[in-house]
């Protein structure tokens, strides 16, 4: 009886790793994505329960465990890149003198009202650039009292968890409010001035995720990534991408984003800094992100304690340090990478 449960749920598992390589664009399969990590945990535990349980190896429990081994292997592969066991993508600097900028990026869960905290944490961390995420006008009535240090901003007040508020203290300029493909679903693009004088391009993005109550597909979310990096000049123009992407660092569509965009992720090599959910630890994954052009190097990343929304604040402070990094440390598109994005643009 053993052997045909262990058969059987490994199945299952087996199905639901690899299901995502499917070119399926329908929420049950893109969510999926998401608990590869949990799904690992999963796997490992199942491959020790037969290694304990088993008495002998016929066919069934033979099929069984490779299986579990070749699924496991292959979840490796996708989340092995986000701990310390694989080479950093972004190399680390100390440089002091290096010219730098320090961004929040914090999802502030609209219902939630504990605004203290969060202003605290501007107060203790200093960030140059502050993005808000699901933030709407009670929001941007409360975080007006930084707007002393932070005086330059952008508000998109919105009640319908895509409101976005950036506040700087680094001067902006040819600021945008986009709707790149949902009328009620904006972006802000901005050039942000540095403390040497140097202007460096940033895109602050909030698409819909794919799920039962927004989009059954996730062709919106996958398309507004697309056609962003349209907009992206990664040898020339020292840029930054951030914000709630509904994505996983690990995803297809990420991974495509960056190959279209040739920006790097900081956190390959160093962890994933999981930002979603911040009220279930066993339930926990990358949906806040940062990329940036090989100008950047990292001076530092971490996630910031819980202040009552549903997501972590992400803190990250880069330098210009063009001569650490090249263009070609970011992972290339193929013939087939070329075509999904080009498909996907024209859906979109």
């Amino acid at each position: 009886m053993f052997v045909s449960i262990h058969l059987t749920v490994a199945i299952i598992l087996a199905l639901l790793s690899l299901a995502p390589l499917l070119r399926v664009q329908h929420w049950l399969i893109r969510g999926l994505d998401f608990p590869r990590l949990q799904l690992t945990v999963v796997l490992v535990f199942w491959l020790l329960m037969g290694v304990f349980y088993f008495e002998s190896y016929g066919l069934a429990e033979s099929l069984s465990q490779a299986l579990l081994a070749i699924t496991l292997a292959r979840q490796l592969r996708w989340i092995i890149p986000y701990t310390r066991f694989f080479p950093v993508e972004v190399e680390s600097t100390t440089d002091q003198s290096a010219v730098g900028i320090k961004i929040m990026t914090a999802n502030v869960l609209t219902p939630n009202r504990n605004s203290e905290q969060l202003i605290r944490f501007i107060k203790h961390y200093q960030p140059d650039v502050i993005i808000t995420l699901e933030s709407d006008s009670w929001w941007q009535q409360q975080l007006a009292v930084i707007e002393d240090v932070y005086a330059y901003t952008v508000k998109v007040p919105l009640d319908n968890l895509y409101g976005m508020h950036l506040y700087s203290r680094l001067p902006l300029h040819n600021s945008q409010v986009r709707y790149i493909v949902e009328d009620d679903k904006p972006s802000i693009h901005t050039w942000i001035e540095l403390a040497s004088g140097q202007r460096i391009k940033a895109h602050f993005v909030h698409p819909a995720p794919p799920s039962p109550s927004e989009n059954e597909a996730s062709t919106e979310r996958d398309a507004e990534l697309l056609l962003l990096t349209e907009d992206i000049d990664e040898k020339h123009t020292p840029t930054i991408v951030a914000g709630d992407l509904n994505d996983v660092a690990w995803s297809r569509t990420t991974l495509l984003f960056r190959k279209m965009s040739g920006l790097l992720d900081p956190r390959i090599g160093r962890g994933m800094f999981n930002t979603f959910h911040a009220d279930y630890w066993f339930a926990r994954w990358p949906l806040d992100h940062i990329f940036h052009s090989h100008h950047f190097a990292l001076v530092n990343v971490e996630r910031l304690p819980a202040f009552g929304s549903d997501h972590f604040p992400l803190l990250t402070e880069l330098a210009l340090k063009p001569e650490l990094n090249s263009p070609e440390d970011a992972p290339d598109p193929d013939a087939a990478d070329e075509e999904l994005a080009r498909n996907l643009r024209q859906e979109a």
